[in-house]
């Protein structure tokens, strides 16, 4: 059962092919609410019925400026991009772990880059429509939520994301009014992000992507523009910055 979705005609998803990414593209292809559906990575994925590839890349501005004067405005945006380690970096567990190279690489992929889309994407939506940009967070981008501490550059690049979303959300206001820009937490999800990191989850709280899509989108449907600048969970609470 395809879990409904926002009310709309076009989307677009960044980072199309990672766990959760090609799980929204699937939920959306299948959406009879999306008529056109642009899909995006670094290695464009394969054209198939009402989705359209594209490439960018988060260290090259101009292929996220060309991808925006192409796919104009959509009605739905899901920046669906983020690192947390691969086999050079590692969250950080103290302080004596810190290194430049990881905060730039976590910078870089889940600060930068997502605020460089915003950049090019967010003055081309439509001012006559509802629409929505939803950027993948993370609850431990919360600083108030922080209760353990450690994974340093992780959390301060999202919470650096988090802050972004709200400036986005405020400046939009002023000439979108109907524009939603919000960060979303999708939970502990079955992908190789987490994977290094399940144990001790709550079997009911680690989702397959397709789940946490579904529950994302469920989410994204209800929402209006007095909660744009948030950051929501995949159940629809509301998580203090």
């Amino acid at each position: 059962m395809v879990a409904s979705s926002p009310p709309a005609t076009t989307a677009c998803v960044f980072g199309a092919t990672g766990g959760i990414g090609s799980a929204f593209v699937e939920r959306l292809a299948a959406s009879p609410d999306i008529t056109t559906l642009y899909a995006g990575a670094r290695k464009a994925p394969p054209a198939a019925g009402k989705i359209t590839p594209f490439a960018f890349d988060f260290s090259d501005e101009a292929s996220i400026a060309a991808t925006a004067q192409t796919i104009g405005g959509p009605d739905l945006t899901i920046v669906a991009t983020g690192m947390l380690h691969n086999d050079q970096i590692q969250p950080e567990k103290s302080l004596r772990a810190l290194s430049a190279d990881a905060f730039e690489r976590a910078f870089a992929i889940n600060t930068i880059g997502p605020a460089l889309i915003g950049k090019h994407l967010l003055p081309r939506l439509p001012k006559d429509r509802r629409s929505i940009v939803a950027f993948l967070s993370a609850r431990v981008g919360s600083i108030s939520d922080n209760r353990l501490g450690g994974w340093h550059a992780y959390r301060a690049s999202k919470a650096a994301l988090n802050m972004l979303v709200r400036n986005f959300a405020i400046e939009m206001a002023r000439t979108h009014p109907q524009a939603i820009i919000v960060a979303l937490h999708p939970g502990t999800v079955d992908t190789a992000l987490s994977q290094p990191f399940q144990r001790g989850v709550a079997e009911n709280k680690l989702f397959t992507p397709d789940h946490a899509a579904g529950q994302m989108l469920d989410v994204l449907a209800e929402l209006t523009p007095e909660d744009s600048g948030q950051l929501i969970a995949w159940d629809g609470e509301r998580i203090s910055f």
